[in-house]
């Protein structure tokens, strides 16, 4: 079964005072990019988090972002007390000197330098821990997202490939008549600049057969019957197989195109083009398949 590149998972868990929100989406890409938006607390953790989820991920352009939102009465800025005590004794002997000593002095005081200060919060590892549970949570949301656009995806590749499997077999038809237009072609060729006395029989047996040779596109038929079937086996697959069925389309196109060249007959042209056609489809596709 394939998967999507294009995935979208949420998850959001309360933890003591702290609800905690993980947004995990992706569009395609050939490698893993992988974007993080966290707090500033949890950035130490940052290669151990791209670690865990690129064994998770693989590939896309993937932005996961953490934030944090407190519920609880949770001090992160306080006054500084001490410093705040020197400040308020200086106002004072200044509001005396200049005759002020009835204005208030607290808005003043709490726009001196280094007045507030931030508490510095330490990363709790258990708290860390179940961060991790809700990351893992997203992404298991996100995977089943890209699974289910894995199976719209491999209903459309399925379609179109039996679609040229079914234009390769309409091909049949034109094959005997295609040989015998050749054949009447040369034949009068032959008779236009030889009289038909002076026409070796053998002599036009072998040419005709090495121009039959030279148009035959049994082989092309063939083997791009085998690369749709081998396309068709490999969306069955469980692993991630974007790049594999890009590589068997590019072996698909070249017969298709090897089969355009050696055609030689306008119905079997018309075809190739709806051949092509599907194809571009089903390679505009395998962008968005992991």
């Amino acid at each position: 079964m394939i998967k999507s590149m294009t995935g979208f998972g949420k998850a959001t868990k309360t933890i003591e005072n702290k609800t905690f929100t993980v947004e995990v989406r992706s569009v395609n890409s050939k490698q893993l990019d992988l974007n993080l938006r966290m707090p500033s607390l949890y950035r130490e953790k940052e290669i151990e988090l791209r670690n865990f989820v690129a064994e998770k991920l693989v590939r896309g352009k993937v932005d996961l972002s953490l934030s944090v939102e407190n519920n609880g009465e949770e001090k992160t800025v306080q006054i500084n007390q001490e410093l705040a005590k020197i400040y308020f004794d200086d106002l004072q002997q200044l509001a005396k000197a200049v005759g002020r000593e009835n204005e208030p002095l607290i808005p003043s005081l709490l726009r001196l330098p280094d007045i507030m200060k931030s508490e510095k919060t330490e990363l709790n590892e258990n708290e860390w821990k179940e961060i991790l549970s809700v990351i893992d949570d997203a992404i298991v949301q996100f995977n089943q997202f890209r699974n289910t656009e894995g199976t719209t995806l491999e209903k459309e590749f399925t379609s179109r490939v039996n679609t040229i499997l079914s234009l390769l077999k309409s091909v049949d038809p034109f094959e005997q008549e295609r040989i015998n237009t050749l054949k009447e072609r040369i034949q009068k060729n032959l008779n236009e600049l030889l009289a038909k006395e002076n026409i070796d029989q053998n002599r036009f047996e072998q040419e005709l057969i090495y121009y039959l040779e030279k148009f035959d596109v049994t082989e092309e038929k063939v083997r791009l019957k085998t690369h749709c079937n081998y396309f068709l086996s490999t969306i069955k697959d469980e692993q991630d197989q974007g790049r594999k069925l890009n590589f068997i389309s590019q072996e698909m196109g070249r017969e298709i195109n090897t089969l355009g060249s050696k055609a030689n007959h306008s119905e079997i042209q018309k075809l190739v083009v709806q051949m092509k056609d599907e194809l571009e489809k089903i390679k505009e596709q395998l962008l968005n398949v992991l």
